[in-house]
């Protein structure tokens, strides 16, 4: 059961995207929302130029006091929205520059049963928040709902469509996914490129259906096309409301990497995702 949410606030527009898809869960949940402002601070450190003397500290000082006075108006402005909002809830700030800002937010997000952030690689339009989304999918411990930039609410979920292909990754966000799929009115199983030898999708099957959950199973072969073409293809042929999927990469020498069809998927993605890894 999700009785805390936390929702990535940036001052940006999509802000009200995310708090629009908070406010539903919570209400329908009655869950605690926590609303996490992450203030970008300048980094002087990086900034500073090698013979920078008194008059370029005086200017990158003078870009980090705008920084935390631009974040004291949002961060009055988000904590209106967040009380207007009608459910339980919270505002939290990070002040601090891009490198730090990961850490320090999912140090918060491991007490949090669920966090929304906009889909990253959405265009140039929307913010770069790829590595704090990577930063939480894979130190978290928690599901990421992931919505794609510019897409309000659209009601209740009632679609929901498991991308299963039997891993750890999918099996974890399928136990994340399950407050979803109880209270959605149908439930897809997708298969894509199944084994020849053995319905592989059999135990998912079983397992959902001693959750009450009557699970229809649809297989598709890739062929020549990316697994994420597959994936969009049947959410957008059964009308999904949300994609439950397994989040899959490393991490190797701080450098965090998607897997394949987790890059497409967030790349392209016009449903909301849960992920989880």
């Amino acid at each position: 059961m999700i009785k805390d949410i936390m929702v990535h606030l940036d001052g940006s527009p999509e802000d009200e995207i995310r708090l629009e898809h908070g406010q539903a869960l919570a209400s329908s949940g009655r869950a605690h929302l926590i609303g996490i402002f992450t203030n970008l601070l300048p980094d002087l450190t990086i900034a500073m130029p090698m013979d920078g003397g008194a008059a370029a500290i005086q200017v990158l000082t003078e870009l980090q006091d705008q920084a935390l006075t631009d974040g004291d108006a949002t961060a009055k402005r988000l904590t209106e929205r967040l009380a207007s909002l009608q459910v339980p809830s919270e505002m939290r700030r990070l002040d601090e520059t891009y490198g730090a800002l990961s850490a320090k937010v999912v140090e918060q997000a491991r007490c949090a049963d669920l966090f929304i952030a906009t889909r990253p690689n959405g265009g140039t339009e929307t913010p770069d928040w790829s590595d704090l989304v990577e930063a939480v999918l894979f130190g978290s411990g928690h599901a990421l709902l992931l919505v794609p930039p510019g897409r309000h609410r659209q009601g209740p979920i009632q679609t929901v469509l498991v991308a299963w292909n039997g891993s750890r990754e999918a099996a974890r966000a399928l136990r994340e996914g399950l407050p979803f799929i109880e209270q959605a009115a149908r439930t897809v199983v997708l298969v894509v490129d199944p084994p020849s030898d053995t319905k592989s999708w059999a135990e998912v099957e079983g397992h959902l259906a001693r959750h009450g959950v009557v699970a229809e199973v649809a297989t598709a072969e890739s062929q020549d096309r990316r697994v994420a073409d597959v994936i969009l293809d049947e959410a957008r042929s059964v009308s999904a409301d949300l994609i439950v999927m397994g989040g899959y990469g490393h991490t190797r020498l701080r450098e965090q990497v998607f897997g394949g069809a987790t890059r497409d998927m967030l790349a392209a993605a016009d449903s909301p995702l849960l992920v989880a890894h």
